[in-house]
């Protein structure tokens, strides 16, 4: 194997063990023996499984934020719903294992962050979208940080519960979550109140 091959190898199995056993359950003896090398040449590739790790997590993340936002192509805003809970339900399906990593809390400090941060990236995408459709409407587009936190927080969420259940269909789940948002979004009232006693 060239140099690069091997690297690519290593993340590979490295992040097949991470995303089973976690960050503090995978040794780099196992992540050596798993790819037939030395635990030396773990080291001189990433410095050691904290390296390993980070670049695994990195590209996991970029993964799914170009997967989400690439996604994101425009028609009808429930239309863009639907393109962004299909992709996250799609890396989900397709990198369940990159997956696995991400919804693990780690030790480890990331160039990108963590996923709550990932999951912030994707909903300053989303707020863009919902800041034009909430000055259409005359809503104060102000708030739509809060709302695209909101919609991409729940399609996440969901998305974890689905890693495991995987019923019901994508489809279905995708339709789900797009009915609970877009029937959600189209009763907003302009200045919303609460009913109960408390008040602040």
């Amino acid at each position: 194997m060239t140099g690069r091959e091997r690297r690519e190898q290593l993340l590979d199995v490295g992040r097949v063990l991470f995303a089973e056993r976690g960050y503090e359950g995978t040794s780099v003896e196992e992540i050596a023996h798993q790819a037939g090398v030395s635990k030396p040449l773990v080291y001189e590739h990433f410095g050691g499984k904290e390296g390993l790790y980070a670049v695994v997590v990195d590209r996991e993340m970029d993964r799914l934020l170009d997967m989400v936002t690439g996604a994101l192509t425009g028609g009808h805003p429930r239309e863009l719903l639907e393109q962004a809970a299909f992709a996250l339900l799609d890396y989900i399906e397709h990198y369940t294992d990159g997956f696995r990593v991400l919804v693990r809390d780690s030790p480890v400090a990331q160039s990108t962050g963590t996923f709550a941060s990932l999951i912030s990236d994707i909903a300053t995408e989303v707020e863009d979208i919902l800041g034009h459709e909430f000055e259409q409407r005359g809503f104060d587009p102000r708030l739509a940080p809060l709302y695209a936190q909101a919609l991409v927080g729940m399609v996440a969420l969901t998305g974890q519960w689905w890693l495991d259940a995987r019923r019901p269909p994508k489809a279905e789940v995708a339709a789900h979550l797009v009915n609970l948002c877009w029937n959600g979004l189209s009763g907003l009232e302009p200045k919303p109140r609460l009913i109960g006693h408390r008040k602040s």
